[in-house]
């Protein structure tokens, strides 16, 4: 009997999180324990910035909505940026620093820009540090952006150094170099992309895969934001599936786009091919 209560209180705990939204179908982190949420903890000790490949991602799109950037009647074939994230070299993460607020009019004079270059490649709105929904900026800002002092302090400046780095480092540009291109049949060594971006950025990335096809790359630098190798220990990839990993001959896909007709709705994410993931970075 307390076997059977216990099974239900954890079913009904994991379908508390469905409603909530804190189940993802993109690459997730594992949060950090609740107890330090909205509290002090200790500086970072570099940044992460995190890129996603829409073509991997947008594959899995079967519904359309106006905040998708999978969604535009032209497909995204250049990385889009997922977040800048502060890390600690330990493998584990800040998240939650600080209570407040995502002020959107913060952002009016970046709003072109982000939709272009940040754009959600969802459907759903984004779970907030604090019990609250809002869009992807939000998520991205409350849980990473607040741990980022004392190299950034405020909302607009975390933006706009996200957006420095991404056009300083074109990791697209840098793939093209060494002929890596987009390409929906091509597959390149793992050791090729890799060699790659370290010739032409000055550090090792860590790349996330589904399936052989790039999930997502990282660009880490150190906190007066100057190049530095990503964490490839077995502390960075012990939250991953074994299908998160990369094989040896990885690609970069292209996708077609399901353009948004005459629909405003918000569409609930389906799960993963790979199972549900809790907490989306």
């Amino acid at each position: 009997m307390a076997t059977a209560t216990a099974t239900a209180t954890c079913l009904l705990a994991v379908w508390a999180l469905v409603a909530a939204g804190l189940f993802g179908t993109g690459l997730a982190r594992a949060s950090v324990a609740p107890a330090a949420v909205g509290k002090e903890q200790r500086e970072f000790d570099y940044f992460a910035l995190a890129l996603q490949w829409p073509g991997t991602i947008c594959s899995s799109t079967r519904h359309c909505c106006a905040v998708n950037g999978c969604c535009r009647s032209e497909a995204l074939h250049t990385f889009t940026i997922h977040g800048l994230w502060p890390d600690y070299d330990d493998g584990t993460w800040p998240s939650c620093c600080r209570h407040t607020s995502f002020d959107m009019d913060k952002l009016t004079p970046l709003k072109p820009t982000l939709d272009k270059y940040w754009p959600s490649l969802y459907c759903s709105t984004s779970s907030t540090c604090f019990s609250g929904r809002g869009p992807f900026w939000a998520h991205e800002w409350e849980k990473h952006g607040t741990c980022s002092a004392p190299v950034v302090h405020e909302e607009l400046q975390y933006f706009t150094t996200a957006l420095d780095l991404y056009y300083k480092y074109n990791v697209t540009e840098m793939l093209a170099t060494g002929d890596i291109l987009v390409s929906n049949g091509k597959e390149y060594a793992l050791s090729d992309v890799i060699d790659t971006i370290k010739h032409a950025f000055g550090g090792s990335p860590q790349i996330i895969c589904k399936k052989g096809s790039v999930e997502e790359l990282r660009l880490c630098f150190t906190k007066d934001l100057k190049p530095r190798d990503c964490l490839t220990t077995s502390a960075m990839y012990k939250n991953l599936s074994k299908l998160k990993h990369c094989p040896k001959k990885i690609s970069l896909p292209t996708y077609d786009p399901i353009v948004l007709t005459n629909s405003t709705l918000e569409i609930v994410p389906e799960a993963s091919d790979n199972g549900l993931y809790f907490f989306t970075s």
